[in-house]
């Protein structure tokens, strides 16, 4: 018989996950920024105790990091690791009623387009890596890496990125660029480093905007499907905004 000091991790990383107040907050912060305990409190429905509790063993989980700014604290997940972790989780939830686990109105936008940890997921964000692949920018490299072709640095330099540096970068490390399951549509979109730049300078460009009840709901606006003519699949393009 198993000791039970020989568990795997994995019985109490899934016990503190099964709580509904604690799993709807990790599914708060899968957008990568940070929230304070009183918003997380809102989200999962409970009292500013019971937040700070739950708060806790998450931190004490490795799930969560915390950063003290003056009198108050702000929490975010760990790392991608876990965002993917809890994406894939919802994926095992939902395969046998996946279709009706998406048909409501704010799913949808949430299929859409949506911050994924830092970086574009959904059907927008699926269509991206299809189509930077598609055009020879993205070349793969391993099992799961991309590494940025010649092309694909001059396509990242009219983004507004220096394209020869992301090139280095993706050559060096499988990590820089690589495939995610996304929990919506069950194929790759981009993650990594290049993917979270993307974003970034989407943003900064107004190519996407965040709604403010919804945060990690993206929208694509008139700009940005413009700039992004010539990275979306035509089909992706045509329903996106």
């Amino acid at each position: 018989m198993t000791s039970p000091s020989h568990e795997p991790r994995l019985a109490r990383v899934a016990a503190l996950v099964a709580d509904a107040s604690r799993a709807r907050m990790l599914c708060f912060l899968l957008g990568g920024e940070y929230a304070s305990a009183g918003e997380l409190a809102h989200t999962a429905g409970v009292s500013a105790a019971t937040a700070s509790a739950h708060l806790a063993q998450l931190l004490d989980a490795g799930l969560l990091a915390c950063e003290p700014r003056g009198r108050h604290r702000y929490y975010r997940l760990a790392d991608g690791d876990v965002a993917h972790a809890l994406e894939a989780l919802a994926m095992v939830a939902e395969r046998e009623s996946h279709a009706r686990a998406w048909s409501s109105p704010a799913r949808a936008r949430l299929r859409e387009a949506r911050c994924c940890y830092g970086h574009l997921a959904g059907r927008v964000g699926v269509g991206l890596l299809k189509g930077m692949v598609d055009q020879g920018w993205l070349e793969r490299i391993g099992v799961n890496g991309y590494e940025v072709t010649d092309r694909g640095a001059a396509a990242l330099d009219a983004w507004g990125l220096d394209g020869a540096e992301w090139q280095r970068r993706s050559r060096a490390s499988a990590r820089v660029a690589y495939g995610c399951l996304d929990w919506s549509e069950r194929r790759d979109h981009l993650a990594g480093k290049l993917a979270s730049a993307l974003l970034q300078q989407g943003l900064s460009q107004g190519w996407f905007r965040q709604r403010p009840d919804e945060r990690r709901v993206l929208r694509l606006t008139p700009a940005g499907r413009r700039a992004l003519a010539t990275w979306l699949p035509p089909e992706v393009l045509a329903e996106a905004g």
